[in-house]
């Protein structure tokens, strides 16, 4: 096999990806889809799961709130019956949380954001794994992380706590399933491009007392190569992972951000 042949996909992977209707989970699909891929998404929001649909025919797809665990075994069962197997797990689904001063914080909007960001992940492990041992040969999870699991994130603390589990999640993983060849990987996007983004930015600004283009700024200046990246950059490395040419990364937490320096 040539090398450049060991960056495409294998045709026909059976996909599941959590919270895909829009943004970085709805790039993810559409570029498995562009290389043949069988991709089921579900997403909290009734009307993006229906826009992702009538955008994709070739979509399955389902609706469900992934802090609830009896609907996430709801939706795994589904990918699995309609994709007749899974290949692929991509733990996508996750929420900002509240900004603030840790002693200001709402204690049931840290519970929401500690249960759809981590034990959402959890469920779909405990319900997907198995499958993936018995339907596929060559299985892989990637976790949607972010930078906020390799830094400090001052007022945004239940968030940036969920990712730097999800980390310490996946190195767990990746030597707990290494032997039943089973690739476990995080993805640690840095600051993307977006409405979700500028709602993140406004928030900030809001805590912080400052305008939207001041704290944008400040962001900015914060990145190495001093611009956001794209859903797409996020894209490109999952199929990457998912690659003949990933076959043997597992237990990374991989940056995509430009560098960020300091948050």
């Amino acid at each position: 096999m040539r090398t450049a042949d060991l960056l495409k996909p294998s045709p026909g992977l059976r996909v599941l990806i959590s919270g895909a209707a829009t943004g970085i989970g709805a790039a993810i699909a559409q570029a498995f889809l562009e290389v043949g891929s069988n991709v089921y998404i579900c997403d909290i929001d009734p009307a993006a799961v229906d826009k992702a649909k009538t955008d994709n025919p070739q979509l399955h797809v389902g609706v469900a709130d992934v802090a609830d665990r009896e609907q996430v075994d709801r939706i795994v069962d589904d990918a699995h019956a309609k994709l007749g197997g899974l290949d692929i797990l991509i733990n996508n689904a996750g929420i900002a949380g509240p900004t603030g001063a840790v002693e200001d914080m709402d204690a049931d909007q840290w519970d929401r954001t500690i249960t759809t960001n981590l034990n959402s992940q959890y469920y779909f492990l405990r319900k997907a794994v198995p499958v993936l041992k018995k339907t596929s040969s060559d299985p892989c999870i990637i976790a949607m992380s972010s930078v906020a699991g390799r830094l400090g994130y001052p007022y945004r603390t239940p968030y940036a706590s969920t990712k730097w589990a999800i980390v310490g999640l996946v190195k767990s993983l990746a030597i707990e399933l290494g032997p039943n060849n089973v690739r476990v990987n995080a993805i640690l996007p840095g600051v993307v491009e977006g409405e979700r983004m500028n709602r993140v930015i406004s928030a900030r600004a809001d805590a912080l007392g400052v305008s939207f283009d001041t704290m944008k700024g400040e962001y900015l200046e914060k990145i190495s190569l001093r611009r956001m990246v794209t859903v797409q950059d996020i894209a490109a490395l999952t199929l990457f992972l998912a690659s003949p040419a990933g076959r043997n990364i597992s237990g990374q937490a991989i940056s995509v951000d430009g560098n960020v320096e300091y948050l």
